[in-house]
């Protein structure tokens, strides 16, 4: 009985974790796969997980699962993709380069950021989730993610003319 009602919450939970994957812009097959890993990860580890917050963990490990599968798509592609067949067609190849050294730019000085504070940044801009989205996820208290995310923005700022100069 007790095993059914486990069963039941995470199948909610990982619904919900599903929905919010494809809410993020993620294929409804990718969500797929993500939620299936999030859930043998889950399965496998449950005895060791700290966190009350589960769902929050659930994100954690499919957002994680993500960005690694995203990292190494993004290795084994060779020559251009669509982005750089659209810069070619419409700019100059020196605005192409110039785009690059600007991606350059920002990831040296995200990798020199606080590793709390690149997250931060990341969740905000590049995954364009909100405030009570990021506390949830990271099982912080909203002021305390906005507080951090100003911090992580004047430090980024400050890095980011470093690099520039």
């Amino acid at each position: 009985m007790f095993e059914e009602e486990q069963a039941k919450t995470l199948n909610s939970e990982l619904n919900v974790v599903y929905k919010y994957l494809r809410k993020h812009g993620i294929s409804h097959v990718d969500a797929q796969d993500i939620v299936q890993e999030t859930a043998f990860k889950f399965l496998s580890y449950s005895d060791s997980i700290k966190s009350q917050n589960i769902r929050g963990w659930l994100i954690r490990v499919a957002l994680n699962y993500h960005h690694d599968q995203y990292r190494k798509k993004k290795r084994i592609k060779l020559g251009f993709n669509d982005e750089h067949l659209k810069l070619l067609s419409n700019d100059l190849p020196e605005d192409l380069l110039l785009g690059n050294e600007k991606k350059e730019e920002i990831q040296t000085t995200l990798d020199r950021l606080n590793p709390l504070y690149k997250e931060l940044i990341l969740l905000k801009y590049y995954w364009d989730l909100k405030y009570k989205d990021i506390s949830i996820l990271l099982d912080m208290k909203i002021d305390t993610v906005k507080t951090n995310l100003y911090r992580a923005r004047n430090q980024f700022i400050k890095f980011y003319k470093e690099v520039k100069e």
